[in-house]
């Protein structure tokens, strides 16, 4: 308080010592010494006037951080302290050898555009400053937002240019030259940290794209190879319903043949009986003679042609015939779950893949797919499928051929025959009247992975493939 009673008296002391019509150069300490020094003390006393809030012709610290806030915009109120050090009451002269002993005082010309150009960013008044020499003496009128100077002289006419100028030039005027903020490193780490994780995502993210989408087209062509494993398979089981229609029309051809041959035996026997009674009814002996030697003639050529017909045709015993016809069908049954189980599995990888192609289709859904387990199995399953469909195909093939040739071979059908059931009740039926054990035994012929066996299936009392087998064999 003492302290603000002296400078207040030193004021009332100059105003009377030197009253208000003295040249204000002439009062101040040091004095002006050329017509910018002038300009640049009436420029500070303008600053000074707007500074003190009331008047009392000294600026406090509590005026001095209200105008850095309000006038300023600026929250860095720890800049009083750069101004006021132990002044705590700043009058005009103070401010005057303030200002004249600061290094912004002494700027040059291209200090100023440097300022102008980096602080300011304001380069586009370049020119007008240059045209104008505007060094650091001349800073305080643009401080002072002289319109006539700043609008007439400088010709900056935005509004928005000459707040951001009049608020850079107090900045440097009252706290001195302005100083660039302490380089953050840690901001520059946190950047290249990002940009390098930026570009490393978009970089994996475009590599698991492509792996991805190499994945999917592997995976389409693995169920196109499966799609057409299963036509290939619908047209063997086509090719194999002809060979049963042809053999059915063999059997029937050959049943006919049968007949015909029966035909002709019995008309052979019945002409050697009608030649035999004309034999016995006839007069002379050379008639009988003539008769026995006519009905002999046909005996023999019927006893040849049977023994031809004979040798053409081998039979062996109905029994065997019907136990390999057992042996088909149990086998056709065997063959129909494995081809079960491997349409499952082709139903199953079609579905899996289908949602694969949808999730493809939506914003995400290749990213998605590249990150997930997902496309791996599929491409299992399909596997899976296309193989259990090839060892069908493969199964289905080797049981016609070896069929083919069995028939072939014994001459009698075995793929034609009156069905499971029929078969099984009458052979094992005969099998327990005459006290037969039952022979358990594996008849697939395909070598491969069958769920269970012939004797577990013979062997259990609800099997689907043997319901009415009564239990004999353990």
């Amino acid at each position: 308080k003492q302290t603000l009673r002296v400078k207040r008296m030193q004021v009332i002391c100059i105003i009377i010592a030197f009253p208000t019509h003295a040249d204000p150069c002439a009062v101040v300490s040091p004095p002006c010494m050329s017509e910018a020094d002038r300009f640049s003390l009436e420029a500070l006393r303008s600053i000074h006037q707007m500074m003190d809030d009331d008047q009392d012709g000294g600026i406090e610290v509590e005026e001095s951080v209200e105008f850095i806030i309000e006038d300023m915009k600026q929250q860095q109120t720890n800049k009083h302290s750069n101004l006021h050090r132990e002044d705590q009451h700043i009058t005009v002269e103070e401010l005057w050898r303030s200002w004249k002993s600061s290094e912004v005082h002494n700027w040059t010309q291209d200090d100023v555009l440097r300022w102008l150009k980096d602080f300011v960013e304001l380069p586009q008044y370049e020119r007008n400053f240059k045209e104008f020499k505007v060094n650091g003496n001349t800073l305080p009128r643009i401080a002072a937002n002289e319109p006539s100077f700043l609008s007439g002289q400088l010709r900056v006419q935005d509004q928005r240019d000459k707040q951001k100028l009049t608020i850079k030039a107090l900045d440097v005027v009252l706290f001195g030259p302005p100083t660039r903020p302490p380089h953050n490193y840690m901001k520059d780490l946190l950047l290249i940290v990002s940009v390098v994780m930026g570009v490393g995502g978009c970089w994996f993210a475009q590599a698991q794209n492509k792996a991805s989408k190499v994945h999917i087209s592997k995976m389409m062509k693995d169920l196109e190879s499966l799609q057409r494993a299963e036509q290939s398979l619908i047209e063997l089981q086509e090719q194999l319903e002809r060979a049963q229609e042809e053999k059915r029309n063999v059997a029937e051809e050959k049943q006919s043949l049968e007949e015909k041959m029966r035909d002709e035996i019995m008309g052979a026997q019945e002409e050697a009986h009608r030649l035999h009674e004309l034999r016995q009814g006839a007069v002379s002996e050379l008639s009988r003679l003539r008769y026995a030697e006519e009905e002999l003639e046909q005996v023999r050529g019927a006893l040849k042609q049977a023994e031809k017909d004979m040798q053409a045709s081998w039979t062996v015993t109905e029994v065997l015939q019907q136990w390999l016809q057992l042996t088909h069908e149990v086998e056709v049954q065997y063959y129909n779950v494995k081809k079960q189980s491997a349409e499952l599995q082709l139903a199953t990888a079609k579905e899996e893949a289908e949602k694969i192609k949808k999730k493809r289709n939506s914003v995400l859904g290749t990213l998605h797919v590249a990150h997930s387990s997902s496309l791996d199995q599929v491409d299992h399953k399909i596997l899976e499928a296309k193989n259990a469909l090839s060892e069908v195909t493969a199964c289905l093939r080797e049981r016609l051929h070896r069929w083919q040739h069995i028939e072939l071979l014994c001459g009698f059908p075995i793929i034609r025959n009156p069905g499971l059931a029929k078969l099984t009740a009458q052979l094992y039926s005969d099998s327990i009247a005459l006290g037969l054990p039952r022979v358990c035994q594996s008849s697939c012929s395909c070598h491969s992975s069958i769920h269970g066996s012939i004797e577990d299936l013979l062997d259990e009392p609800t099997s689907p493939i043997l319901p009415q087998i009564p239990e004999v064999c353990k």
